[in-house]
């Protein structure tokens, strides 16, 4: 029992912590909007990538297998949508000069973002083959990587925001340090999807 948990708990961990959009996202707004500002970002991170979990349980996964026209729909909104963000990202403007139409995402954006986020998806099918598959019950299988998760995954993110804000200070001396340090967020958010989808 202990083993399997440790066993969780280091590939949640591996899953969670390493570049991905998610990450890469909350290290472009954690240097953009500060910490405070991107708490909505982050629970909504947690909160809608728990959901997915406990919604993959109930037969969600299995739904998209068999829905392949479903699941390219979703592939096609995930490129779009972080082609989107990549270039909000890339013309951020520096801390201290944002405009009051410019924002960091919000809970629900963040929550729902989680359904077209490849990276999210790959997590949850491998767990469900490494870890509750082979246990022969899904349900106690979802259950112990969603408590798991909320163990891992809640400092995860939030020590990427707080390492984007700690880099901010380095880059926003001056306007072109800043745009370049934004260029390269946008491309390693793109590099985040784009690589996995290759491979």
């Amino acid at each position: 029992m202990i083993d399997s948990f440790l066993s969780l708990a280091a590939f949640l961990f591996v899953a969670v912590a390493t570049p991905g959009p998610n990450n890469m996202m909350l290290l472009a707004s954690g240097a953009t909007f500060g910490f405070s500002r991107t708490v909505p970002h982050m629970v909504g991170i947690v909160v809608g990538f728990s959901v997915m979990v406990v919604l993959t349980g109930f037969g969600v996964g299995e739904f998209l297998k068999a829905a392949p026209t479903v699941a390219m729909a979703l592939t096609v909104a995930s490129l779009l949508f972080l082609l989107y963000l990549a270039w909000r990202i890339a013309i951020a403007s520096p801390p201290g000069t944002i405009d009051g139409a410019t924002r960091p995402m919000t809970f629900l954006e963040a929550a729902a973002f989680q359904w077209i986020n490849p990276k999210a998806w790959a997590t949850i099918v491998a767990m469900v083959s490494l870890f509750a598959a082979p246990a022969g019950n899904a349900g106690h299988g979802t259950v112990a990587f969603l408590a798991v998760f909320l163990l891992v995954g809640a400092p995860a993110v939030t020590i990427w925001c707080i390492v984007g804000r700690a880099v901010a200070r380095f880059f926003r001396t001056s306007d072109r340090a800043w745009r370049l340090f934004s260029i390269a967020m946008a491309v390693l958010l793109l590099v985040s999807v784009v690589v996995p989808m290759l491979s």
